[in-house]
C-alpha cells in the first residue's frame, strides 16, 4: 500500500528521516507514530518502516557513497532515500520522484539545507552505478540481512535450520489479524459482516481472522460495539492454550501477571466469562488501557498497577488455578510488525530480560495452586528466552511438569518445536509458549 499523498512526499520523507533519528538515539517509535499529525501519519508509518526494515542494506550504500558520514539529520534524510530507492520493485515511487523530493527536504530545513547538494550528489551516484555498489555491499551480512550482526549470529545459533527463514519473515510487512468475541458474534457471521463492508478475510485458528488488506479500526464493522480485536494470530494461542481441559463453567481464579494493553486478558475472558481474573502491569497508565480495553468489549477484570515479580505487595494469599506469564523480553519474534526493534535492541539486552524472565517465574510459581497451570510465554525466537528459560525452571523445580507445548513458533508460517492446538494460526508472528503444571502435592 502506497503511502497518503495529501501530504506533500518532501514532508513525508523529512519526518521518515526524523523517525530513524530517533530510532538511532534509541527511541521507540509507537509513541513518536502517535504525535504526528493525522494526515501526515499514514505515509511516514509506511516509509518510516520501510526504511527500518532495509536500513542495514541503506547504511553499507551510504558508506560506499560517502566514507565519512554527515551530520545526523542529513545522513538520517540520505540513508531513507536509499532505503526506499535500492529495490527498484519495491520503490513506493519512481526513483527521479524519490531523489527530487529528498533534496526537496534537504533544502526545506535548516538541519540539512547545507547538506542538499550533497545528498543529490549522492543518490544521483548511486542511480548511476546501482548494480557496482550493491555487489560492493553484498558481502557485508548487516547489509544482506538488515539485522544487526549479533542478532544475525545469535539466531544461526539457535536456530541453525531456520534462522535464514526467521530474517527473511522479518522483512515482510505483517497481515492484520483479528480475534473474533464469540460471547458477541461467530466466525462465520464476522466473515459475512466484512464481506457486506466491502472487506474480505479469511478465517485461521480458532477465532482469528485474517484481513487480505489492513484497515483501520474504525472501519471494521462492530468494532466499536466489541465484536471483534486486533490481536496477532500466535498472540491469540495463549488462552486456549492455558485453559484447554479446565472447567470453564467454575469460577477460576486466573492471573494475567504482564497484561498490557489487555488482548490476552481480555481473551481468556471470552472463553471463560466465570473466571476471577487479576490482571497485573507494572505502569499505571498501561493498567488503565487494560481497563478501557475490556470495557469495549464489554469485560471486566480486576486491574492492578504492581510488580508481579513482588507478589507481597498485590496478592491476597488465594492461589491462583492458571497463570498467564506473558514476560517481557526482547520482542525479536516481531520484527515484521515493529521493524525498529532489531536496531534498538542491543546483545546485553538479551541477558538481562532473561534474568527479568527467571525472577518472575520464581516469584510466581508459589502462587499457584497445586494442580494449577502456568503458561509462560514471549514474543522472541531467541532460545534464552524461550526453551533454556523454561528447562532451567524445570531443573530447579521439581513440581514443575512441562505439559505439551508449541515451544518455538517461528515468524510467519514456520516451523514449531512442539505441537500446537487445533486449527493452525496461520500466518503468525514468532512466539514461545511452554506449559507448565504444578505436581499435586
Amino acid at each position: 500500500m502506497k503511502p497518503a499523498q495529501q501530504v506533500p512526499l518532501w514532508r513525508q520523507l523529512q519526518a521518515s528521516a526524523a523517525l530513524l533519528q530517533a530510532v538511532r538515539a534509541g527511541r521507540s517509535t509507537t509513541t513518536l507514530l502517535d504525535g504526528l499529525d493525522a494526515a501526515l501519519r499514514p505515509g511516514v508509518q509506511a516509509l518510516g518502516f520501510q526504511t527500518l526494515r532495509w536500513l542495514g542494506r541503506a547504511e553499507a550504500l551510504r558508506r560506499q557513497l560517502a566514507r565519512r558520514a554527515p551530520p545526523e539529520a542529513a545522513d538520517a534524510l540520505l540513508c531513507t532515500a536509499l532505503a526506499l530507492l535500492w529495490r527498484p520493485e519495491q520503490a513506493p515511487y519512481e526513483a527521479h520522484t524519490l531523489v527530487d523530493q529528498a533534496v526537496e527536504a534537504a533544502r526545506r530545513q535548516p538541519a540539512t539545507r547545507a547538506q542538499a547538494s550533497f545528498i543529490n550528489a549522492c543518490l544521483r551516484r548511486f542511480l548511476r552505478e546501482r548494480e557496482a555498489l550493491l555487489a560492493q555491499t553484498e558481502r557485508d551480512p548487516v547489509a544482506q540481512w538488515n539485522h544487526p550482526r549479533w542478532w544475525i549470529e545469535r539466531l544461526q545459533r539457535d536456530h541453525p535450520a531456520h534462522w535464514q527463514d526467521i530474517l527473511r519473515a522479518s522483512q515482510a510487512p505483517a497481515p492484520m489479524t483479528l480475534r473474533v468475541n464469540r460471547l458477541k458474534t461467530s466466525v462465520d457471521a464476522y466473515l459475512a459482516s466484512l464481506r457486506a463492508a466491502g472487506l474480505d478475510g479469511r478465517a485461521v485458528g480458532q477465532a482469528g481472522i485474517e484481513l487480505a488488506q489492513p484497515r483501520p479500526v474504525q472501519a471494521l464493522p462492530g468494532f466499536e460495539q466489541g465484536w471483534v480485536s486486533v490481536q496477532d494470530a500466535a498472540a491469540q494461542l495463549a488462552a486456549p492454550l492455558l485453559l484447554d481441559g479446565l472447567d470453564l463453567a467454575r469460577p477460576l481464579r486466573l492471573l494475567d501477571a504482564c497484561a498490557a494493553p489487555g488482548g490476552k486478558t481480555a481473551h481468556l475472558l471470552e472463553l471463560c466469562p466465570a473466571a476471577q481474573l487479576t490482571a497485573l502491569d507494572i505502569d499505571p497508565r498501561r493498567c488503565e488501557r487494560i481497563v478501557q480495553n475490556l470495557a469495549r468489549l464489554d469485560l471486566a477484570a480486576r486491574a492492578l498497577a504492581a510488580d508481579a515479580a513482588e507478589p507481597a505487595g498485590w496478592w491476597d494469599g488465594q492461589p491462583f488455578d492458571a497463570i498467564l506469564l506473558d514476560a517481557p523480553c526482547t520482542a525479536s519474534g516481531i520484527g515484521r510488525r515493529h521493524p525498529d526493534v532489531r536496531w534498538l535492541r542491543r546483545e546485553s539486552d538479551v541477558a538481562q530480560l532473561a534474568a527479568i524472565q527467571a525472577r518472575l517465574l520464581q516469584a510466581l510459581w508459589p502462587l499457584l495452586a497445586p494442580g494449577g497451570r502456568l503458561l509462560y510465554c514471549t514474543c522472541s525466537v531467541f532460545r534464552a528466552e524461550g526453551q533454556e528459560q523454561v528447562e532451567a525452571f524445570v531443573a530447579n523445580n521439581t513440581d514443575a511438569v512441562l505439559r505439551p507445548s508449541p515451544g518455538h513458533l517461528m515468524p510467519q508460517s514456520g516451523a514449531v518445536s512442539g505441537p500446537l492446538p487445533d486449527n493452525g494460526p496461520g500466518e503468525h508472528d514468532g512466539f514461545f509458549y511452554a506449559l507448565l503444571e504444578k505436581r499435586a502435592a
